[in-house]
């Protein structure tokens, strides 16, 4: 059970700057006493909770709850200047971290490796001098510019040793955002969990992970899949059920920056191996998983990985299957793994 904490600090968010395509659904949920529901603002987005039958009234579920946000944040985001993350990337080699910051570290390194690079928390130098995260943008990237930030990336330039972040060069910046907003959700998971729930749905901004079934409905919870190309009113692709499964999306079919000089439009998908942004036929990635953390890192990667060598590798892991929108003409494709 994490700690909770009484006088907690307005939180800030930490933000992935990475559109989520997947909308959260009350699908089949009625207004049920018995169904308890806690929704609000952290990390940049929404998040919503629901459970059913658990060993806690709402008030201290709800300062769980928060507790948990607050302490990611001050560990992981680097929207805050006071954050173990902010000093770290400032150059700080003496800091300890904490566990949150390990456990995430040690996934981020596994997934590095299976992803063959394609998933890196140290492109955040390349997000931000794309505009896409807390720096300002550069007015332009000039070829020395490239070869300067190419530099400073590159997950195997780091290191963890004694629980200190050991940096090939201090200029290295580490962003976990592409990663930290799924494990913030199987934190909170996992709490209602350890308060005697057994059929829970937990979402932040769309990152979900669902346990059991909704009670209400005596169902599997059905959440749905934004359709990229949207108008005024939303409209979705898919609508899909899930149980004891994780589910993480991401897009970059509207969020992206125009360079007010050149009009030159740059998507917020960046390639970590040569700093890139990624325009592709692939408009969002959907990956299911046993938790939130791998479903998140996995979406972003599919992002900027070639549609096949994505396809080919979720195909090659059987605790994966994922669900893909491609660009198609002036349409859409919907290409799922064999296990979606």
């Amino acid at each position: 059970m994490p700690l909770i904490i009484k006088d907690y600090k307005k939180l800030h968010y930490m933000d992935k700057r990475i559109f989520i395509a997947l909308v959260f659904l009350w699908v089949g949920c009625d207004t049920t006493p018995e169904l308890v529901r806690h929704s609000g603002y952290a990390l940049g987005t929404s998040y919503g909770a629901q459970y059913h039958e658990i060993d806690a009234d709402y008030e201290t579920v709800q300062a769980g709850i928060d507790s948990i946000f607050y302490v990611v944040n001050k560990s992981l985001s680097t929207y805050l200047p006071d954050s173990d993350i902010s000093k770290i990337n400032r150059g700080d080699s003496l800091l300890v971290i904490d566990q949150h910051f390990k456990t995430v570290f040690d996934k981020s390194n596994l997934l590095w490796y299976k992803t063959q690079g394609y998933f890196d928390p140290t492109v955040g130098a390349w997000v931000n001098a794309y505009g896409f995260g807390p720096e300002k943008p550069l007015a332009e990237i000039s070829p020395a510019q490239r070869d300067s930030i190419m530099e400073v990336t590159g997950w195997a330039r780091i290191q963890l040793i004694d629980n200190r972040i050991i940096k090939d060069n201090p200029a290295i910046y580490i962003d976990f955002n592409a990663i930290a907003k799924g494990y913030t959700v199987d934190l909170v998971a996992h709490y209602l969990s350890s308060l005697g729930s057994e059929n829970h749905l937990v979402e932040i901004g769309g990152e979900l992970v669902a346990k059991g079934i909704n009670p209400t409905s005596g169902e599997q919870w059905k959440v749905g899949i934004d359709h990229p190309q949207q108008t005024e009113e939303r409209a979705l692709q898919a609508v899909l059920s899930i149980e004891d499964q994780a589910l993480a999306t991401s897009g970059n079919y509207r969020k992206y920056r125009v360079d007010e000089k050149t009009g030159q439009i740059y998507v917020h998908s960046i390639n970590p191996l040569n700093g890139k942004p990624v325009r592709s036929k692939v408009l969002s990635a959907s990956v299911k998983a046993p938790d939130c953390m791998t479903a998140d890192a996995y979406a972003t990667s599919l992002m900027v990985m070639p549609f096949e060598r994505g396809k080919a590798m979720i195909e090659a892991d059987p605790s994966l299957s994922a669900y893909w929108i491609l660009a198609k003409g002036t349409g859409t494709e919907e290409v799922a793994s064999s296990r979606w």
